[in-house]
């Protein structure tokens, strides 16, 4: 259930409105624990579903949104902060994850997404960030996390590479995968073994299931 229950007394101009999205139920709680000790912030909601966010933006005192990326029923926190920061582009987004895949920093950027922060092995605080944030500070890491994936580590992979392991991901054949990304079925043949090879799984299922485990790519429609 999305509420704004704990934030009775809180609305001030003293402190900034921040509205939580993420549906999982650990990282809210301690998202909201650490805004309600702040003292330069106070909880507006939380919502579990990001699409959702853009509505509760109509009701107006959010200064700042923790955005997911993944949310309650598939919803897309990249997508719901780009409409925000076209329609409310008074309004700070920090998009929050734990999934390394590499497009995320890029779409977060071309939403005009102010900051990025990773759940995990951050350096600063989502508190540094966020205060840094409204201090007119664009905080970004400078890469995606560094995941052991099979005989590689993720960053070992090159961009096109990563292109086909989404496909792969999706379950899309080579013929659909040149399709899509406008190759020859002989350059993809060479593409997939390639990846096989350096990651050293002996199935493409295996690949695939490790691939979408670990949040190296994610293959969205």
């Amino acid at each position: 259930m999305d509420t704004a229950a704990g934030v009775k007394a809180q609305r001030n101009t003293k402190t900034k409105g921040v509205l939580v999205v993420e549906d999982q139920d650990l990282i809210a709680q301690m998202f909201e624990t650490m805004i309600a000790s702040s003292g330069a912030y106070h909880l507006c909601g939380r919502v579990r579903n990001a699409d959702l966010a853009p509505v509760w933006c109509l009701k107006g005192g959010i200064d700042l949104i923790l955005m997911d990326v993944y949310t309650e029923l598939g919803a897309s926190g990249l997508e719901a902060a780009a409409m925000i920061k076209e329609e409310f582009p008074r309004i700070k987004i920090i998009v929050v994850t734990s999934m390394p895949e590499v497009s995320f920093l890029r779409r977060a950027r071309e939403a005009g997404v102010e900051s990025f922060w990773y759940k995990e092995g951050a350096r600063a605080s989502i508190l540094d960030v966020m205060n840094r944030t409204m201090a007119g500070e664009s905080v970004y890491p400078d890469r995606t996390p560094r995941i052991r994936f099979g005989e590689i580590f993720s960053d070992d992979l090159t961009e096109r590479e990563l292109d086909v392991l989404r496909e792969i991901v999706r379950g899309s054949t080579n013929a659909e995968i040149a399709e899509s990304l406008c190759l020859s079925a002989a350059t993809v043949k060479s593409y997939v073994n390639e990846i096989m090879s350096k990651t050293g799984f002996r199935t493409r299922t295996g690949l695939a299931v490790k691939a979408r485990e670990l949040g190296i790519v994610i293959a969205e429609g």
